[in-house]
């Protein structure tokens, strides 16, 4: 059985989602789980999960051979991959990084320069059916930096793609440790 399919069918059996299996150098063994997902329930993996979890792994493991020296099972954390259209309808409205296959061409693109391949922005369904990602350019005022109310803000912009032109898409990892949600795109 190969390793991928082992993996797979030994975390589904748990009750767990694979996110992510990587083999690194010296033997290392990654295993990336997270719960099953439903809309309006958001739940999230412990450190008991993840015993449980490399336990049943080690055991199938060694019943099957693989060579690994240490295996290492984890949540997806702050910057989550984003890998299947089930991942992005989750994590809609929510603060994404993207890196598409191919740079923007200057041509239709609006504002955004030529040859760029990086967003940061707030993720949505564009009307098309496809998904868009909404930013501004402007810079975040600095910590503690009084921002004048008379003035404009940044205009919004908004890039559509779809999945099949994505090369990589995370989570954008927002650690707040004042308790305030993150301001979101556009609100002053």
């Amino acid at each position: 059985m190969a390793l991928q399919d082992l993996v797979q069918q030994t975390v589904t059996g748990l009750g767990y989602e694979l996110v992510e299996i990587e083999r690194s150098a010296g033997g290392l063994l990654r295993v990336t789980i997270d719960l099953p997902w439903a809309p309006g329930q958001e739940q999230f993996v412990n450190v008991e999960d993840c015993e449980k979890v490399t336990r049943q792994l080690q055991y199938a493991l060694e019943v099957e051979g693989v060579d690994y020296k240490r295996l290492e099972v984890s949540s997806p954390g702050l910057d989550r991959p984003l890998r299947n259209e089930r991942d992005f309808e989750r994590f809609a409205g929510e603060l994404v990084d993207i890196t598409l296959k191919a740079p923007v061409g200057a041509a239709g693109a609006g504002q955004v320069s030529a040859n760029r391949k990086k967003f940061r922005g707030q993720l949505s369904r564009a009307e098309s059916g496809s998904w868009q990602l909404v930013w501004s350019d402007a810079p975040e005022p600095k910590p503690g930096q009084k921002v004048s109310r008379k003035r404009e803000p940044a205009p919004l912009q908004a890039i559509g793609f779809s999945l099949d032109e994505l090369k990589e898409a995370r989570l954008a990892p927002v650690v707040d440790f004042k308790g305030r949600k993150p301001r979101q795109t556009g609100e002053t």
